[in-house]
């Protein structure tokens, strides 16, 4: 739990589970929300604090449900309203919490509002969305989904104009100049919240607003809408969260926190291929430069720390050297790449080598921040990148060797994705029931690294810094909260290392291993000598 003076969600460990892939509980091929509800006891059992829910909404489907159709119901494959009020009280019985995904930017354009809006030049709904005579308006917005999308401008015959998107083309972006749009997604925000869920995820929210003459993102009126938002939760709700995924630079994303009254929450994206790029080179600079470029953030405000999710693994926020480093080192094949980005698992990143995975958990756990766990990821799951897009990261969950790895009880030919059933990452190797038997499995070592990490407030309240930096071999963090320390050592090579440390300020206190439960010898005035393991890492905590 999170110390009495800090909001829930500063030491809270997130699980991102994709409803669809989860479980079936009715044999039509979909996981939905019933399925859901009969695995929250594995949920609870991995150590996590709260369950982030990707779109339940109605929707065609053409973006897996960021393309909305109703944002009052619950798509017929996953289930009802009913069982969606069901699944938030059985979380909540649990002792756990439940966000889901708020998509503000756009909807479908299989939404009764757009489909008024490009019939009916009279009607109010024509400036629920961004149309224009011309396609050339706000031509220094950048193309975000460069692999599908030519311009951020549709022509519809219906209406005789363009209309304006920041994604595919079957998601018109609504006008959030107009005031009427910015109530009505408040009046969403409420029938998700009185219903019981403990906040949203806020979908894409840099790019509400558009001026000529901008890059259309981050803008002034943005972040006047986003405060408008705050404000009406904290006057009506207690205890919810907003989360931001703003796909920017650190020093961007310090504005959707504002001063403590915008959003509680940010995801911190160009840590995360840095993870994955010290691993690969051996070099802990990559993380000690990411750092260097993150400002403090105001009081009871979070990071969202994460090695992968149900989008591609985003290279937007690299260099060009580094970014061809990445795709040659992580994606060989072309069919691993997508936009800016790889769609590939955390698993077969890091060579399906339970040391490399670990030890970017635990590099992540060590980071200042709230984690968060993509489903699958703690039994290490394969992708499949033979499918459409991002789905090869959002496969079935692989729960036994049965058919259809325990995930739906239909005909192999009817489950909505194909489970993984290839040599390395078959269902039949990688499932939760034969992890949970070994002691030694990855889910195991995940829950102790969870527990752990839950048990010491220091690595989500702490302030860091990184000691030993010349020595680029190990990634050396000291962690600080009140009278606590804790020293996290990383070893990011193949080879053993020794490092030899200047503790002389923590003299005459015990070291205690938290992840073996061993005690150390006294800090002395000399320098500490520590021998890491290739791949391995240590958490040591100062009494």
């Amino acid at each position: 739990m999170a110390e009495k003076n800090h909001p829930w969600y500063m030491n809270a460990v997130f699980y991102e589970v994709h409803i669809r892939a989860f479980c079936d509980s009715d044999g039509d091929g979909k996981g939905d929300i019933q399925g859901l509800i009969s695995k929250l006891d594995y949920i609870k059992d991995l150590g996590v604090d709260c369950i982030w829910i990707l779109p339940i909404y109605p929707s065609p489907l053409r973006d897996d449900g960021y393309d909305i159709a109703d944002y009052y119901g619950v798509h017929p494959d996953y289930g009802t309203v009913d069982d969606f009020k069901q699944l938030i009280e059985e979380t909540h019985q649990r002792g756990l919490r439940i966000i889901a995904d708020l998509v503000l930017n756009h909807t479908s354009d299989q939404h009764p509002w757009f489909q008024e809006s490009r019939s009916n030049p009279e009607s109010k709904y024509r400036d629920y969305y961004v149309w224009s005579e011309t396609d050339q308006k706000y031509r220094d917005a950048r193309i975000i989904f460069l692999d599908t999308e030519k311009s951020n401008w549709t022509y519809d015959e219906k209406a005789g104009m363009y209309f304006w998107h920041r994604f595919y083309s079957s998601q018109p972006d609504l006008n959030y100049d107009n005031p009427e749009v910015r109530r009505e997604m408040r009046n969403v925000m409420d029938f998700w919240l009185e219903m019981g869920i403990d906040g949203f995820r806020a979908d894409a929210v840099p790019y509400l607003i558009e001026r000529e003459g901008t890059s259309c993102e981050n803008l002034a009126e943005t972040h006047a809408i986003l405060k408008e938002y705050r404000q009406h939760l904290d006057i009506n709700y207690e205890d919810k969260v907003l989360l931001a995924e703003a796909n920017q630079w650190p020093l961007d994303v310090w504005h959707y926190f504002g001063n403590g009254e915008e959003f509680h929450m940010g995801f911190h994206f160009p840590v995360m291929p840095r993870i994955y790029m010290a691993i690969g080179k051996g070099d802990a600079t990559p993380i000690h430069w990411i750092m260097s470029q993150t400002p403090e953030i105001p009081e009871n405000t979070q990071w969202c720390i994460f090695l992968r999710n149900h989008d591609e693994l985003t290279l937007e926020m690299v260099t060009e050297d580094e970014r061809q480093w990445m795709w040659n080192k992580f994606a060989p094949d072309p069919r691993m790449r997508l936009n800016l980005g790889i769609r590939r698992r955390l698993t077969p990143l890091l060579d399906n080598d339970p040391r490399k995975i670990l030890l970017a958990n635990a590099l992540l756990y060590s980071l200042p921040g709230a984690p968060i766990i993509y489903y699958g990821d703690e039994i290490g799951m394969g992708d499949n990148i033979w499918l459409f897009d991002r789905n090869g990261v959002r496969t079935p969950m692989q729960w036994d060797d049965s058919l259809n790895a325990g995930f739906s009880d239909a005909d192999p030919e009817d489950l909505y994705a194909p489970v993984i059933n290839s040599e390395e990452y078959s269902y039949k190797k990688v499932n939760v029931a034969s992890q949970i038997q070994d002691p030694d499995s990855i889910l195991n070592k995940m829950r102790h690294l969870i527990a752990v990490r839950k048990a010491n407030p220091v690595f989500a309240l702490g302030n860091y810094e990184f000691r030993s930096e010349e020595k680029t071999e190990c990634l050396v963090i000291l962690r600080h909260y009140k009278d606590v320390n804790v020293l996290c050592l990383m070893n990011l090579t193949d080879q053993k290392q020794t490092l030899n440390l200047d503790l002389s300020a923590l003299i005459n206190k015990r070291m205690v291993d938290l992840l073996k439960y061993e005690t150390y010898g006294m800090v002395q005035t000399d320098p500490v000598k520590f021998e890491v393991d290739p791949f391995d890492f240590a958490w040591i905590r100062f009494d």
